[in-house]
């Protein structure tokens, strides 16, 4: 009988388990960090229509989308803009010879893998997960990545939703 009792209690605790990883955000740190420079994607992606691939380059080969090195922001930024004092800081971290440390907006747990170079070749628009990021002068994260969440997108999508697709 105790045997029978375990078992259910197992069962009962993996059930709910599940349910918990399914629906619980996989991301829950600050949803709009503030940036060591104020950067606009307002100004950048939406105003100037700069794509999201030309700064984070990484995206379309890794499975992290990266940040620009400073010596892409100076690039444009020797001659666009140089007076402005954040400009001014990014001129700071290039003379430096320092990244900037810019803050994630989304974490993921360790546990789960999203390579970014699957979804950019399967032409998964990056405002998809990340928001229309055109429009914010402060990014924020627009979705809360949940398990569930993921899954109705392979499942829209016709991809694998088998566990080892995205988790390792």
């Amino acid at each position: 009988m105790k045997k029978w009792l375990f078992i259910g209690a197992l069962v009962v605790g993996v059930l709910l388990a599940g349910a918990a990883l399914y629906s619980l955000p996989l991301d829950t740190g600050d949803r709009s960090p503030a940036q060591p420079i104020a950067f606009s994607h307002k100004q950048h992606a939406g105003d100037n229509g700069i794509p999201c691939l030309y700064c984070h380059r990484s995206a379309a080969r890794s499975a992290f989308a990266g940040v620009p090195a400073v010596s892409v922001c100076r690039e444009c930024h020797l001659y666009i803009a140089t007076g402005s004092p954040e400009i001014k800081k990014l001129i700071g971290y290039w003379n430096r010879k320092e990244p900037i440390p810019w803050v994630k907006v989304h974490v993921l747990p360790d546990h789960v893998y999203f390579p970014h170079f699957m979804h950019v070749r399967a032409s998964v628009p990056c405002a998809h997960c990340h928001g229309n990021v055109a429009e914010m002068q402060r990014i924020n994260r627009t979705v809360a990545l949940k398990m569930g969440w993921c899954l109705d997108c392979h499942r829209e999508h016709k991809a694998s939703i088998d566990c080892w697709t995205c988790h390792k």
